[in-house]
């Protein structure tokens, strides 16, 4: 499974490249405002820390508008994959971004039916909402496998980029299932290498070690 970090603080994305962990980036309209730069700006420096995807959203509603924020968001960098709403013209313009060598990431999937069409119009990765699911008390992970099992049937390339992660278990559950990738907010994926029982064994470790009076080197 890859690992995208879900995050516009470039600070946490080095840190977390640094660990050699990122496979890529995903940002939306919220995490900028989280940020408080410049879209273009931090989506720059971030394409340069990284050198996997970085998606970018556009905000227009409408396909001729798309089309013009993607030409500028794909100036930003090689690596910018251009993140599209799933409506009618979001996949219009996936259609017409993935025929000119663009990567794209078509966003806010809550169904099989919408990952479907994402993968019909050529779509690089859906992200299907897991979260978002959770709170109105519909299994996300359910998501997970249907468009898994509708991906295998008829052979798509569209990688399932697993979103809206809140927890560990998401992480886990998704992986098993076979998503691609998963976004993961900075916290969440620095928690996956914890366990209570790791700590207490490099405690009980270190205690016997220091009872030796040896050093290493």
């Amino acid at each position: 499974m890859k690992f995208f970090v879900d995050t516009a603080d470039v600070k946490d994305i080095k840190e977390l490249n640094d660990l050699g962990l990122l496979d890529g980036v995903t940002t939306n309209p919220s995490l900028i405002l989280k940020s408080g730069r410049d879209i273009l700006e931090v989506t720059k420096e971030i394409c340069g820390i990284v050198e996997g995807p970085v998606s970018a959203e556009v905000t227009a509603m409408d396909y001729d508008g798309m089309m013009r924020e993607a030409a500028v968001l794909a100036k930003i960098a090689d690596n910018i994959c251009i993140k599209l709403p799933l409506t009618l013209d979001g996949l219009k313009a996936c259609k017409n971004l993935t025929s000119d060598g663009h990567k794209t990431n078509v966003t806010l999937c809550f169904s099989a039916n919408q990952a479907l069409l994402a993968a019909k119009a050529g779509a690089t990765f859906i992200s299907p909402f897991i979260g978002r699911l959770d709170d109105i008390a519909i299994d996300g992970m359910d998501l997970i496998r249907e468009i898994r099992q509708i991906y295998d049937n008829y052979g798509f390339e569209t990688e399932i980029l697993a979103a809206s992660i809140r927890t560990v278990n998401h992480v886990k559950e998704a992986a098993l299932i076979g998503a691609d990738v998963a976004t993961v907010p900075p916290a969440t994926l620095k928690a996956l290498v914890k366990h209570p029982l790791t700590d207490k064994g490099l405690e009980q470790f270190l205690a016997d070690w220091a009872k030796t009076g040896q050093k290493i080197g």
